[in-house]
């Protein structure tokens, strides 16, 4: 673990919490196809995310010293009853926090957190090329599953998606 990994704390995210989420997820939509999202959301539809997320699948925020520097969360798959138990994760981290272990700590807690609630599987979407979010997905013990080729147009240029899959179960070693 590195040093500022011994001074993060990792707990479920609040309201109070979404102007700062926002601040973070916002540069991955303005300077990144990491999203392909056009315009970053509103505070009030962040702060609606977030509640919707946080009761269904869980949504946990990274902090040092009170200062949000990640997050992830859980979501709906697909909107069909025999999707209830695959859950569709994302973790995003504030420029200073990257290549520390942070993404990797926040998925640890996310995924114990979907499997305790009886979740099955665990989707992650990446939009392609992506390497850091593929050594994540790998490291975290997901399998590339399959991609999709040119989904996705943004900064006029194609992007593709890869789906990883982690089945979870009851696996309380979660990442």
């Amino acid at each position: 673990m590195t040093k500022l990994l011994s001074h993060i704390s990792i707990s479920p995210a609040t309201l109070a919490d979404a102007e700062a989420i926002l601040e973070i997820y916002a540069s991955y939509v303005r300077d990144s196809s990491v999203s392909f999202e056009a315009d970053p959301p509103s505070l009030a539809e962040m702060e609606a995310r977030i509640s919707a997320n946080l009761c269904s699948h869980g949504y946990f925020v990274a902090k040092e010293a009170g200062v949000i520097l990640g997050y992830a969360y859980g979501s709906q798959y697909r909107p069909r009853p025999a999707y209830n138990t695959t859950a569709e994760v994302s973790v995003y981290l504030a420029p200073q926090a990257k290549g520390c272990g942070l993404a990797r700590a926040l998925y640890k807690v996310l995924l114990a957190h979907l499997a305790a609630r009886g979740f099955h599987t665990v989707i992650g979407i990446v939009t392609t090329p992506n390497p850091a979010s593929v050594r994540l997905h790998n490291a975290c013990g997901f399998e590339l599953v399959g991609t999709l080729r040119e989904v996705g147009r943004k900064f006029d240029n194609w992007h593709g998606t890869a789906i990883y899959q982690r089945m979870i179960g009851n696996d309380e070693t979660a990442a």
